[in-house]
């Protein structure tokens, strides 16, 4: 008896960091914004899955990302702090976005 062995390929989507991060800020801009800067969420971080434009919030993003990834392993992820331009600092401040 010989059984048949199926081999799915996956094609997959090479995109360099610059593209994950212009894709990732053009879905925020364009319907993202409008439903998630609000005060309460001003300071938690988003992270934006750029090629399905699936996005969670939450203090870190760890755990978001933690999900997105679970829930689909070759996501490319994008990280934002809502209402701001940078991320993160070092030694300066941040400043929000208006």
């Amino acid at each position: 008896m010989i059984k048949e062995r199926r081999l799915i390929i996956m094609q997959a989507i090479f995109w360099s960091v610059e593209e994950v991060a212009y894709r990732a800020k053009q879905l925020y801009e364009n319907g993202i914004r409008q439903e998630v800067e609000h005060s309460d969420n001003l300071g938690k971080m988003i992270v934006i899955d750029a090629e399905t434009g699936e996005y969670g919030i939450d203090k870190t993003g760890v755990e978001t990302a933690l999900k997105l990834k679970q829930k689909k392993p070759n996501a490319r992820l994008f990280t934002m702090r809502i209402g701001y331009d940078v991320a993160v600092s070092f030694g300066g401040g941040m400043e929000r976005n208006i």
